[in-house]
């Protein structure tokens, strides 16, 4: 049996990885390499309680300790390797290069190295202007959130809408400026996102949907307004840019790899096939037999458990490892169901499935005239021909989840 596991990624799906690595019967070395300087941590709160001061105030070090994962015993003994990003991997000599000239022999690869900000190519001012995806983002945002501050936030999106809540409840003026005619439209189509529109404009937030920003204005390279698409000037002290992502996937350029748009997977979550060589996570591009075959990029907070828990099956057995259990090795398709939640305000959002695929939604439950909608709770149904593809809930009671997730479970797969 080969001897050492590097993993890309110190994030959720880097632990998780090693977790099941360890779980599959790998108890040979394994490194952790990772571009921040934290040990992994929960992503959500970023957003929301941390940013808001409700959990971690103080410094980065009390954030980091309100928002650390809990390391399972059998990692005790995994290296970290932290501050010091991967810049370069050769598959075929199985050797990686950090940035810090460091070079690691590898048996087994994992590519969990994630995704940042997509940063939007705007003239103007650049002071001013963030993006939230890490503890440091967080922290860094936080102080600068005070009443009376005019917030611009670039995308309505979940991450959008939900700083645009936290922004409001700490007495900041938001405007959200989002290209779809509704907020969280590609997710939940224009029903949906119009209800969760109104519930934040009942809260103060402005949206102007179906635009653009163009330019920013300002002195002394610090952005004090926006220009919009159509002309319009918007007041901005403070810009938080959610735009979307980009897989970190350049440091596995020049091995021929397909990284367009993540790392093409198998079923298997083997990397294009190639015996030793997984990814997991949200940079994890693969088919879902659930639904077709097509390869997609999943960003879901679930995503990293499931496909770590099948790609440490599938790299321990190109290892060599004797299984313990031969349904781990020799399981069924990965069908995993998505799901997601986002608080905002008092409300939450949860989907299952791939709302997102579905060409017609139905209401299941509850009403669309707002503020009944919220009040009541809502469950929404996407089909794509006669499959269900996914449901999403607003303000729907917990109890009631597990009832509309195994919907999306059973639903028949396509033929």
């Amino acid at each position: 049996m080969a001897g050492h596991v590097v993993i890309v990624g110190a994030g959720m799906a880097g632990l998780r990885a090693a977790e099941q690595l360890r779980a599959a019967g790998w108890d040979r070395a394994v490194t952790v390499v990772g571009a921040e300087k934290h040990l992994p941590y929960n992503r959500p709160p970023l957003s929301k309680e941390l940013l808001a001061g409700r959990t971690g105030a103080g410094g980065v070090a009390e954030a980091h300790a309100a928002a650390a994962f809990r390391r399972r015993k059998s990692v005790a003994d995994v290296a970290w390797r932290l501050g010091v990003p991967a810049v370069q991997a050769s598959l075929s000599a199985k050797t990686l290069k950090l940035a810090d000239g460091t070079r690691l022999a590898y048996d087994g690869l994992v590519v969990a190295s994630g995704l940042r900000p997509r940063r939007a190519p705007i003239p103007g001012p650049q002071a001013g202007r963030y993006v939230l995806r890490t503890l440091d983002d967080a922290v860094a945002l936080r102080d600068l959130l005070v009443p009376g501050r005019s917030v611009l936030i670039m995308g309505g999106g979940f991450i959008g809408c939900e700083v645009a809540a936290t922004a409001r409840r700490a007495g900041c003026e938001v405007t959200v400026v989002e290209p779809c005619a509704e907020p969280m439209e590609r997710a939940l189509g224009p029903e949906l996102g119009r209800v969760l529109r109104r519930h934040h404009e009942d809260q103060g937030v402005r949206f102007v949907t179906g635009r653009l920003v163009s330019e920013f204005l300002g002195e002394d390279d610090r952005v004090s307004a926006a220009i919009l698409d159509d002309g319009t000037l918007v007041p901005a002290d403070l810009v938080i840019e959610s735009t979307g992502s980009r897989a970190n996937v350049e440091w596995l350029e020049g091995n021929g790899l397909d990284l367009h748009d993540g790392v093409l997977c198998d079923n298997s979550l083997r990397v294009e096939g190639l015996p030793g060589v997984v990814a997991v996570g949200d940079v994890a591009r693969f088919p879902n037999p659930r639904f077709d075959d097509v390869p997609r990029r999943v960003e879901h907070w679930c995503i990293p458990a499931d496909t770590a828990k099948r790609a440490a099956a599938t790299l321990a057995a190109d290892l060599g490892v004797q299984p313990h259990d031969e349904a781990l090795f020799a399981p069924a398709p990965f069908a995993p169901v998505p799901s997601f939640w986002s608080d905002q305000y008092d409300v939450r959002v949860q989907s299952f499935g791939a709302p997102a695929l579905g060409e017609r939604c139905e209401l299941l439950d509850g009403g669309l005239d707002h503020p009944r909608a919220l009040n009541g709770g809502v469950a929404m149904a996407y089909y794509r021909d006669r499959q269900m593809v996914g449901v999403v809930l607003v303000g729907m009671p917990a109890a009631r989840h597990r009832h509309y997730r195994d919907l999306v479970a059973n639903a028949p797969a396509p033929a």
